[in-house]
């Protein structure tokens, strides 16, 4: 008989927080409701368990091996399944094939979720692809396992910073000025030019907890992420959208920090029947032009303290 070499003990005995597998790819049909397509995406998988202090390493094998029992069985049934429900199932498994852990978890990204767009004046067809991902993590207490599962989405648009655009506004101003103009003519001159400004490609990211018996569209989150900065981007653009995008842009000016404000503002509104311990977490990143950092601004709350705070 072989020799179960992980369940030794080991030579250190320190337990471990998260062992697993990361970086595993898989191919997942999500069913749908009976009239729209399935969506088929090639996930990006971290699986995890705990490891008590008395035994040497897990059976890594079972963590690739749960995730492709599970997608197998999901693809054989006719139940409607998101990508946070496909990973609850991963994480009870991992329980049932990994019997000393004490904690699960199960994280997937998948960057090929498609949608179709259409450019904003022209309404050119093209596909928009956006990011998708679900964590689920399990934990046994005094006997009862609790679990969670998130699912949410990333999302990239276009922001530009008013504080820039303020400052060539005074610059105009003082300008306009010299050369003659009165104030009258200036507020009328200033409406009817776009102001120019530095822009960022923003990245908005937003996670809901999804309890049980309660669902959360995806194509909301995007839709969420991508009104909370100053504009969307596209992959099809002609003459006159590219001149729509910029001067809309410019028109709705957002410091980082005024995105995630805005989206939490539209979660709060638009996810009303989540319950007030539903954990949500809000991130924007700008990507700056004319600095060699990036801006950065973060949210992770439950609905109940947001609620309270926007009254």
């Amino acid at each position: 008989m072989l020799c179960d070499v992980q369940s030794k003990e080991p030579d250190i005995k320190v337990s471990l927080t998260r062992v697993g597998v990361t970086n595993l790819k898989k191919l997942v049909k999500i069913k749908r409701d009976p009239s729209k397509r399935d969506v088929v995406l090639v996930p990006t998988f971290e699986v995890f368990v705990d490891l008590p202090s008395n035994q040497k390493g897990i059976h890594m094998s079972r963590s690739p091996e749960v995730i492709g029992e599970v997608i197998e069985r999901i693809l054989s049934e006719e139940e409607i399944y998101g990508v946070e429900d496909l990973s609850i199932e991963i994480v009870k498994r991992l329980f049932e094939k990994h019997e000393y852990a004490n904690r699960a978890e199960v994280f997937l990204v998948s960057d090929d979720y498609i949608m179709e767009e259409k450019s904003p004046v022209t309404h050119k067809k093209s596909q928009e692809v956006c990011k998708i991902m679900a964590r689920a993590y399990g934990v046994k207490e005094d006997g009862k396992l609790i679990m969670k599962k998130m699912v949410g989405a990333e999302v990239v648009g276009i922001t530009a910073c008013p504080c820039a655009q303020d400052l060539l506004t005074q610059n105009a101003i003082t300008e306009l000025k010299k050369n003659g103009f009165n104030d009258e003519e200036i507020v009328k001159i200033l409406d009817s030019v776009t102001i120019a400004t530095h822009n960022q490609r923003g990245i908005g990211t937003i996670m809901v907890e999804v309890p049980d018996n309660y669902e959360i569209g995806i194509s909301k989150i995007i839709d969420i992420i991508k009104s909370s900065m100053s504009g969307e981007v596209y992959e099809l653009l002609k003459r006159s959208d590219e001149a729509y995008v910029v001067q809309s842009a410019h028109k709705n000016p957002k410091f980082v920090e005024d995105c995630a404000r805005e989206m939490i503002k539209r979660v709060v509104e638009e996810f009303t029947e989540l319950p007030d311990n539903a954990e949500i977490l809000i991130r924007q990143v700008n990507k700056e032009s004319i600095h060699r950092h990036d801006a950065f601004a973060e949210r992770f709350s439950t609905m109940e303290e947001l609620r309270n705070e926007l009254i």
